[in-house]
């Protein structure tokens, strides 16, 4: 393999890959590493590369290093980290409600097979739409929605008794912010 044909594939390819990897460990910089390994590997033993198949043999070397990693460091997933409600406008039962809540999805993604957890998290963290998930993966558009429709049936099974309390939880956080912010504004 010349340098410009591995550029050429870097430069197309790097990103879905670190992307696809990141969906899958929820931590950017072993989403880098995996990436930039799985690139390293090409070049290292000068693999001869089909551009028909070369998206597909990228994302089979970046999947067998991530399962590698993920078994020598059991990564655990924290998806809740992105929403911080403000624990000063919160009761201790909303902040228990929360907490359980958090825990019981954090179990039902760890549960969730994870050819649908990495289509779950490819729409709904950085909303690709199926059709940019079917390219990436190399699936069809169909596998994409049985996969998604199978992780929103995993989730209701495992959230069912939480979702009540969720939303009474989001409709109190929503009320007490309002509250907060109209005391606020009227001093």
């Amino acid at each position: 393999m010349k340098k410009e044909e591995f550029r050429s594939v870097f430069e197309t390819y790097f990103e879905d890959v670190r992307r696809y990897v990141l969906y899958r460990s929820g931590d950017e910089e072993i989403a880098t590493d995996i990436a930039q390994d799985t690139f390293m590997r090409i070049w290292e033993k000068q693999m001869t590369i089909d551009s028909k198949t070369v998206k597909g043999l990228l994302f089979k070397i970046a999947n067998d290093l991530f399962i590698s990693h993920y078994r020598k460091e059991k990564v655990v997933f924290n998806f809740f980290d992105t929403f911080q409600p403000n624990n000063k406008s919160l009761t201790p039962e909303d902040e228990l409600n929360f907490q359980e809540l958090k825990n019981a999805y954090e179990t039902a993604l760890k549960t969730m097979p994870e050819k649908q957890r990495t289509v779950f998290l490819m729409n709904r963290i950085d909303e690709l739409k199926y059709r940019e998930i079917a390219d990436q993966l190399g699936l069809s558009v169909k596998a994409i929605e049985k996969r998604m429709s199978q992780a929103l049936d995993h989730l209701k099974l495992h959230l069912k008794d939480k979702i009540s309390g969720f939303i009474l939880f989001m409709l109190g956080y929503r009320l007490n912010r309002i509250n907060t912010k109209t005391t606020s504004e009227t001093k």
